[in-house]
This record gives structure tokens, sequence and C-alpha cells, in this order.
């Protein structure tokens, strides 16, 4: 078992807020994200959320966002 953390992955899946305006290595994260997390997070594994998880403004913007964590190891 093994104790991750992540923090500011600014994820706006049901917006529009892209992060590639902070750069062209921002473009792709969240392909780049998933599949990082996926090489490395396994089911006994743990994952703290720091913070800065999505750009979402409400409860309902927000859901894409953690359905895509929720899917995740």
């Amino acid at each position: 078992m093994a104790l991750y953390v992540i923090a500011d992955s600014h994820l706006s899946l049901s917006t529009e807020k892209p992060m590639d305006i902070f750069g062209s290595r921002w473009n792709g994260y969240v392909e780049k994200l998933k599949k990082g997390w996926e090489a490395r997070v396994s089911e006994e594994d743990t994952v703290v959320l720091a913070g800065d998880i999505s750009w979402a403004m409400n409860p309902e913007e927000a859901k894409a966002d953690f359905d895509f964590i929720e899917a995740l190891p």
C-alpha cells in the first residue's frame, strides 16, 4: 500500500477553462494525469486530494470532475 498526495489538478471537464493558457506543457494534461495515475496507483493505495481539484463554480459543474477522479483506481 502506498500513500499519494495530489493538488492543483484544476479539472474543468464540464466548463471552458483550458489550462494550456499557462503554456503548451498543459496540452492534454487530463489524459497525462489519467495515464500517470493509472500507471502508479493501485486499488490498495490511498490518494489524498489536497485542493484546487476543479475550476467549477458550483456542484453541478464539478460533478464531471469528481466522476473522473472517482473512476480512477
